[in-house]
């Protein structure tokens, strides 16, 4: 007798993930037992996980799926992955250049050289809400945005990058991943998609 295979319909979200917020559901430790995750944000279905992660100190798009293939696809490095970050200092034309043909970082104790990749100076400052923990002024010197598109996502990568360049990221915020965008959304806001 044969069994019916049940076809399981899987759920999907885009998220604006805020400052401060662990891209987990739960807490993996003491130390954390403070810590801001998730669920706090939303009643998601038992079995959602994140499609990679974004750092404590990082915000912005973030998927989430009941889906593990699309989570493993997504997270192979075919994927894009657009990131918009505000650097201390005024960046030059050379540390993009550098950023673009990949530069040497710390990766698990190795150096590891990043592959080549789009990134350029924003002119036009992005507006973006007001992040809950104040960036310093520009009392402190100019700061620039820069827009870096990435298909590998190692840990901190992007922040590593910038400040093996000079100029130190003081905001991340990651924009795009594919074709979903973060357009439109607001801080801490949930939507539901029909497909990743």
């Amino acid at each position: 007798m044969k069994h019916k295979v049940e076809q399981q319909n899987h759920t999907h979200f885009a998220i604006y993930k805020p400052y401060g917020y662990l891209s987990q559901f739960i807490n993996n430790g003491q130390k954390q037992n403070s810590k801001k995750l998730l669920g706090e944000l939303y009643d998601f279905p038992k079995g959602t996980m994140a499609i990679g992660r974004l750092d404590e100190k990082s915000e912005g798009l973030l998927l989430l799926t009941t889906d593990g293939k699309i989570s493993n696809h997504i997270c192979s490095g075919t994927t894009e992955k657009e990131y918009y970050a505000q650097v201390n200092g005024n960046i030059t034309t050379e540390a993009i250049e550098l950023l673009k043909s990949g530069v040497e970082i710390g990766f698990d104790g190795k150096k590891y050289t990043t592959t080549p990749c789009n990134a350029c100076k924003i002119e036009t400052i992005p507006e973006f809400p007001e992040r809950s923990k104040k960036i310093r002024d520009n009392r402190h010197g100019p700061t620039s945005w820069i827009s870096i598109t990435l298909q590998e996502g190692k840990f901190r990568q992007v922040r590593k990058m910038t400040s093996a360049v000079g100029f130190p990221t003081l905001r991340l915020i990651r924009v795009r991943i594919g074709s979903i965008h973060l357009k439109g959304m607001l801080i801490g806001e949930v939507r539901e998609l029909d497909s990743i």
